[in-house]
């Protein structure tokens, strides 16, 4: 399966969720490959250093994409790929080959109207491709008390797309992460709320990928 996290907009946690998407996914015992299709290339230092089991490649050519996507999602379980902060054909290429599109998404009504533009690409691949891929917005970076008004969710409504009901709040830890190499389920009793939101989000979107025997396992030894 190809899940690509998809946003024209920057600023909005595409690596962050990409990150440890991969790292929930691996976690749960399968075999998962990054793609790192952003020009920062940011995502693949990452995962690197928070989970070098975690293969990590750098795709940031369109031809290239297009070619070795399949070829990728051929030799592993999921295919997690982190796209760019703009609108460009890297982000067509990838949505012309993903299964599932994850669409981060800061909580105002602002940004929500502005995923209109923000997903139109994704709407011209479902038309290309009968429905696929499928796609959820996930809000992301929201504060703690956030409360999603009225006119944000009518806004949401009229893009079609599911919002998943379990948000990524604006934390600290989530920005201390990179540079400590590590995801929120390797840091400790003060990540314990992000990675208890984490856990439900992933456990939300992708209900079919939980492992719980396989992932309890691998955490133990991992602390042990």
């Amino acid at each position: 399966m190809i899940i690509v996290v998809a946003n024209s907009k920057g600023g909005v946690g595409k690596s962050t969720l990409a990150v440890h998407l991969a790292s929930w996914l691996s976690d749960q015992g399968h075999r998962v490959t990054l793609a790192d299709c952003d020009t920062q290339q940011s995502s693949s230092e990452w995962i690197r250093e928070a989970r070098p089991d975690v293969k990590a490649v750098r795709l940031d050519n369109p031809d290239i994409i297009l070619n070795e996507l399949p070829v990728l999602a051929q030799d592993t379980d999921y295919v997690v790929a982190d796209g760019p902060g703009s609108q460009t054909e890297t982000s067509r290429a990838l949505l012309l080959r993903g299964d599932m599109a994850i669409v981060p998404c800061k909580a105002s009504l602002l940004e929500t109207r502005a995923l209109a533009k923000a997903t139109e690409v994704i709407r011209q691949a479902q038309d290309i491709r009968n429905g696929v891929p499928k796609a959820v917005i996930v809000l992301s970076m929201v504060g703690k008390h956030y409360r999603l008004t009225k006119d944000m969710k009518d806004a949401a409504a009229a893009l079609a797309l599911p919002m998943a009901h379990t948000a990524m709040i604006l934390r600290q830890i989530y920005a201390d992460a990179p540079g400590q190499g590590a995801v929120v389920w390797d840091m400790g009793s003060r990540a314990k709320e992000a990675a208890d939101e984490a856990e439900k989000l992933f456990r939300e979107i992708l209900p079919q990928a939980v492992r719980s025997k396989a992932s309890a396992a691998k955490r133990q030894l991992a602390t042990a």
